[in-house]
């Protein structure tokens, strides 16, 4: 399948894509994004592409939660067999599933730490050496050019909603925050992008991920990068723009930071027939393959030292003990 293959040549390649191919690739995306359908994702009230993704309700939903670079990972979901005759690829192309991403492409985790550290004293040193981030932007860059090649290839099946860690300019302000947490990763990949790709390609970035939808329904669930902070209405999910607040708490609500009752009250109101439904979201890290909070209707998924991922069923309430599992490693075939 071609997308499978342009996907593990992304994978096997040694360094960023030029410029000009990830310009390319960028006009692509922010074109299929603004251009989704309404009855997918409606306008806002600019007439550009709102925060609200509606998924197709009768199809099974793959939910991938922060990817923070691991090319390996999201490569393999491809490859991952749902029966012994079909991959996850060819049932995106058959339009039987969808896929949603939780987002946070960028920033390698602790498995990066020490060369986190070698990439700062490259950062403070104008990055006259850059071997060490150099590698790290082929691994956050290099796995937001999958992201990219999948919507592209699937574009009504296929979808990544923006994270706290989607944010290139490391700014303040919109619901964004500035990032450091191993080091100044957010500043040294903003300069990194300006120094070798340019500003005006950091800009273009941005304004691509400035486009990305903030909160999904399914047909018996709801998902934001993280926990809501708060009850949040549809016309404001729509119009996220006019609401930093509500994208700051879609984005970076961090354990027992949420208003009580919130995941609740978004499940009524935005799924009123599905008593059973359950909100899944990433951001925080768990140990093992899920963790349950706000009564057991939120479904947090993140292990940076696992690859998990979530089915969400249509037919069915969602069960975590046997629709939680572990995509297997396939990088070694690549």
């Amino acid at each position: 399948m071609e997308t499978t293959r342009r996907l593990r040549e992304i994978f096997r390649r040694p360094a960023t894509a030029g410029s000009a191919a990830w310009s390319t690739l960028l006009d692509g995306l922010v074109s299929c994004l603004e251009g989704e359908a309404p009855s997918r994702r409606p306008a806002d009230r600019h007439a550009l592409a709102g925060g609200l993704l509606r998924l197709e309700p009768s199809l099974p939903t793959l939910i991938i939660p922060d990817l923070h670079a691991r090319m390996d990972f999201f490569a393999s979901i491809f490859e991952y067999r749902m029966t012994p005759e079909q991959t996850v690829a060819e049932a995106l192309t058959e339009g039987s599933i969808n896929i949603l991403c939780l987002g946070d492409g960028f920033h390698a985790e602790k498995r990066a730490y020490v060369r986190w550290q070698t990439a700062f004293q490259e950062f403070v040193g104008g990055f006259r050496q850059h071997r060490a981030m150099d590698e790290e932007m082929r691994e956050s860059l290099g796995l937001m050019e999958m992201v990219g090649t999948a919507k592209l290839a699937w574009p009504e099946r296929f979808h990544f909603l923006k994270g706290n860690h989607e944010n290139i300019l490391n700014e303040t302000g919109g619901g964004n925050f500035a990032f450091r947490k191993f080091a100044y990763e957010g500043d040294m990949v903003r300069d990194w992008v300006s120094h070798f790709y340019g500003e005006d390609f950091l800009q273009r970035y941005a304004h691509f991920e400035k486009s990305l939808p903030l909160f999904a329904i399914g047909g018996r669930f709801l998902a934001s990068h993280a926990e809501p902070a708060a009850f949040y209405p549809a016309e404001d999910i729509v119009n996220f723009r006019d609401h930093p607040e509500l994208v700051s708490g879609l984005i970076w609500t961090d354990n027992d930071a949420a208003a009580p009752g919130s995941v609740a009250a978004m499940l009524a109101a935005h799924l009123p027939n599905q008593v059973d439904a359950v909100y899944f979201g990433g951001h925080r890290t768990i140990s093992g393959r899920y963790r349950l909070r706000a009564e057991g209707r939120f479904v947090q998924i993140h292990n940076p030292d696992r690859f998990n991922a979530a089915w969400a069923m249509p037919d069915r309430p969602f069960d975590p003990a046997g629709d939680v599992g572990e995509i297997a490693d396939a990088s070694g075939t690549f």
